[in-house]
């Protein structure tokens, strides 16, 4: 018997580390020859932290939500009595959070334990290291990422066999393949989670790579802010190079390859390979014009591969299993699984993996089962900044690459932010444009300024000083930014706000012309209203900053429209639920 803690980067952060240091106390203080381990997270976020018990046979008991003072009820009823704690137990329609997927990237993610290579060599790891470097050549490699149909999952989905292949018949003996962990996208956490779970997928699918575009060496860029994804890298380096899978020739062959972390500082520019290329070489990371493109001239002016870490943690799969059966899930032109995250107004937030094709139904209510406090869903945003507002009425919309660009939004790297009926789009295309602002590089005139003039009118929109004429200068400069930008960030960042406009163009108008926040959101808009529920408790008052609210102690309260400055503390304050908005 062992008992295994979920300790990802969201386990973490919810008690799984001292969830982990309770068990190992409470088994040594029974002598108890029980044996606790760790693992990434497996998706579901939303129960974290999560701790499975195995028992001799491997079978598993799923516990959630465990803090520590539950970890008593666990040992003494299951380790120790041989009784599983049905309260704690994970239920039925949790279950299906996972059984309803499938699995690729993420198969190991939440089952192993990330920091021992053995496990990953226990379930198949590196075997497709070994037959890539012992028995094929490097257009077998690419022929079979051909039929597989793998399209580059960090953004436009590009052809992953295209791209390897351009990288090899470029002229040199030097060329480089890079991972782009950068993940800069708010709500998205893909990369993350493999990094943490799964780490030897990223590098076994790197080696090949690198086999076949004729690299000895690879450069893997992460954001600094993932420290635990970068030390479960490391040690999952320095482990595959003590077992002969990185370093000098690899299988007896006179093939060579090994790896190297570079530590980036969080710009979400860094994301775009060109700028992620300048930012490797110890430049500040700006984009530059294409051609020539990284495959001709990349880091050092070496050809060189860049791809995500989702598009490798495929590869090793691909190769084990065949180009054809990853291409034969999903659809005509967008092969295999995604990994998606889910996040925002969802009941079940957290990472599943999908085949292409499912339906944004089938993924918010059949997988995340629907919206928090069963309100009314009202849009998803796809693709993070660079993406765009999918509305309800689209909700039937496959999600592969085809269907997703015709809404205006892509799948981008995988981020899905999902919106009920209190969402106010105007405000969320604000919030998405001041995040591509503050993250331009500057090189561009129309993104660096063009931004900074939408969201001065978006910005004013919501606190009210909206003027006629406002929405066809956002359209107008929109189209200019995406016409005069250097590189793809800039030349998407306008698209929440012209996917925004073209389904939720009444909530610009109401906001603009009859002063209103549709969704009730926008502060600046609003009027609050003390109802016949106060009970004269007079704790509203007391919040209130500026006094604007009157009344004597158990009497019905009333607030002073002319001083009220619209904070909500009144709002957030109330027990009773006597406040409301207008």
């Amino acid at each position: 018997m062992k008992v295994i803690v979920g300790q990802g980067s969201c386990g973490v952060a919810t008690g799984a580390k001292k969830t982990a240091d309770e068990f190992e106390h409470q088994i040594k203080e029974k002598g108890l020859n029980i044996f606790v381990d760790k693992t990434g997270c497996i998706g579901t976020c939303y129960l974290e932290p999560i701790v499975d018990v195995y028992d001799d046979e491997g079978k598993i008991t799923r516990y959630v939500r465990v803090q520590p003072d539950m970890v008593s009820e666990i040992v003494d009823k299951h380790l120790i009595n041989g009784e599983i704690a049905t309260n704690l137990e994970i239920s039925e329609v949790d279950k299906e959070f996972i059984s309803k997927q499938k699995r690729i990237v993420l198969r190991n993610c939440g089952l192993i334990n990330p920091e021992k290579i053995e496990e990953y060599i226990a379930v198949g790891g590196y075997e497709a290291t070994r037959k890539v470097i012992t028995s094929m050549t490097q257009d077998e490699v690419i022929e079979e990422i051909k039929v597989s149909g793998l399209r580059g999952r960090g953004g436009a989905g590009f052809p992953t066999w295209f791209k390897w292949n351009a990288a090899k018949q470029s002229p040199g003996k030097e060329k480089y393949i890079v991972c782009n962990a950068d993940e800069g996208d708010p709500g998205a956490f893909m990369d993350r989670s493999v990094l943490e779970g799964d780490p030897h997928t990223l590098i076994e699918g790197m080696i090949i790579g690198g086999f076949a575009i004729g690299a000895s060496e690879g450069v893997i860029y992460v954001r600094a802010e993932y420290p635990l994804a970068i030390h479960r890298l490391e040690l999952a380096m320095e482990q595959a190079r003590k077992n002969g899978f990185l370093g000098k020739n690899l299988f007896g062959t006179d093939f060579s390859f090994d790896l190297r972390i570079k530590a980036g500082a969080g710009a979400f520019v860094c994301g775009e390979e060109t700028a992620l290329i300048a930012s490797l070489e110890g430049e500040r990371g700006m984009p530059r014009l294409k051609p020539p493109f990284p495959a001709q001239k990349g880091y050092w002016q070496k050809p060189t591969n860049i791809n995500n870490v989702e598009t490798y943690a495929n590869i090793a799969w691909i190769i084990l299993n065949g180009g054809s059966a990853f291409g034969a899930m999903g659809t005509e032109k967008s092969k295999g699984t995604k990994v998606f995250a889910l996040a925002g107004k969802i009941k079940k937030g957290g990472l599943i993996e999908v085949p292409m094709g499912l339906s944004l139904r089938e993924i918010i209510y059949g997988i995340g089962e629907g919206i928090k406090n069963d309100k009314e869903f009202k849009a998803v945003q796809m693709g993070g900044p660079s993406g765009g507002c999918i509305p309800v009425e689209l909700i039937d919309t496959l999600v592969d690459y085809e269907h997703i660009t015709k809404t205006g939004a892509i799948v981008g790297s995988g981020g899905m932010i999902v919106m009920d009926e209190s969402t106010c789009m105007v405000d969320m295309a604000r919030y998405f444009l001041d995040f591509t602002r503050k993250e331009s590089c500057g090189k561009c005139n129309y993104y660096r300024i063009g931004t900074k003039r939408m969201l001065e009118i978006l910005e004013r929109i919501t606190q009210g000083k909206g003027k006629d004429g406002d929405i066809e200068l956002l359209e107008e400069l929109a189209i200019k930014i995406k016409e005069g930008s250097l590189c793809g960030l800039g030349q998407t960042a306008p698209n929440p706000v012209l996917t925004t406009l073209k389904y939720f163009r009444n909530e610009y108008e109401d906001h603009i012309y009859n002063k209103k926040c549709t969704a009730k959101s926008c502060k600046a808009l609003l009027k609050f209203t003390i109802t016949d529920k106060c009970v004269g408790c007079t704790l509203c008052a007391k919040k209130c900053p500026v006094n604007a609210i009157k009344g004597e102690l158990k009497g019905k309260h009333v607030i002073d429209q002319d001083l009220c400055i619209q904070c909500g503390k009144c709002e957030e304050s109330c027990k009773f639920n006597a406040i409301e908005r207008d």
